[in-house]
């Protein structure tokens, strides 16, 4: 008997794990390349602060980019500056520019995914469609697209439901959604709970365990766990991205201040190890 298609594409998964470069914070930039390679991930997401930081050492952006493409492995996200949600004026003018060169890029590495999320300021729900029409015009400029993150810690953009509101209001095809398994579990929409959500709206996809109690002198959100170890609903949620026939990576973000303090490498290889672990379960 043929394996049923939502199993064949759990198994498939394993061929698309991303490391999520917060996961490694205290390892420098090269380094996170080299271990998330050597450590059998599949590919890497990388933040704007890594080419800040880059920027910082005196590289330039074509060393950046050279830099990413010699290390081997392929990039599945590449992140912009938050903030442009709810951006005004010259600030807006700005994020924009640096979304701008964060698409140039992109598209030098071969990455075709920009993700955006919301930052620490508030403002209307109309400056956001705005603003995201703005970033979706820009990124589809360069043959791109663009995922939004909302929060769950976020004062107002902390549910899927705002997001998805969102996602309807901006009504462009280069802007959709990233979910990530502990914003979702900290809202209220874990396991199945984005089964509402159509497949085409799902444009990147992070991942991390959620401790099913606050771990002590642990701050969110950095007290996300290697999957496994807390209360995520792994088998549903996997199923459910089958079922939908999600084609992304999936990007395992997991800043920990104890994973930060282990040997690089050790934290990457159990990430990958636990995650297709849990896969082939």
């Amino acid at each position: 008997m043929p394996e049923p298609k939502s199993e064949a594409e759990v198994a498939r998964f394993a061929q698309r794990l991303a490391l999520h470069t917060w996961t490694l914070e205290s390892t420098p930039f090269p380094a996170v390349l080299r271990v998330a390679r050597e450590a059998g991930w599949n590919a890497v997401e990388i933040r704007r602060s890594d080419v800040l930081l880059a920027y910082k050492a005196g590289h330039t952006r074509d060393a950046v980019i050279a830099m990413i493409r010699e290390a081997g492995i392929p990039v599945a996200v590449t992140g912009t500056e938050y903030g442009l949600l709810f951006a005004e004026g010259a600030e807006r003018e700005r994020l924009l520019a640096v979304l701008d060169e964060t698409c140039v890029i992109a598209k030098a590495v071969g990455c075709g995914m920009i993700m955006t999320a919301t930052g620490q300021a508030a403002g209307s729900l109309g400056t956001a469609v705005a603003n995201m029409r703005a970033a979706a015009d820009v990124v589809a400029g360069h043959g791109l697209r663009i995922a939004y993150e909302y929060s769950s810690a976020h004062q107002s953009m902390n549910t899927l439901a705002i997001a998805q509101e969102l996602h309807a209001r901006v009504a462009h095809p280069a802007f959709g959604l990233l979910l990530d398994t502990y914003h979702l579990e900290r809202s209220g929409s874990g396991g199945r709970g984005f089964a509402a959500v159509p497949a085409e709206h799902i444009f990147a996809v992070q991942y991390s365990d959620v401790p099913a109690t606050a771990p002590p002198g642990m701050l969110r959100p950095t007290d996300r766990l290697t999957p496994g170890k807390g209360c995520v609903r792994w088998a549903e949620v996997f199923a459910l991205l089958a079922e939908k026939s999600y084609q992304g990576h999936l990007s395992y973000e997991a800043p920990n201040p104890e994973l930060w303090a282990r040997p690089a490498e050790e934290a990457a290889r159990e990430g990958v190890e636990a995650t297709r672990a849990l896969l082939r379960a």
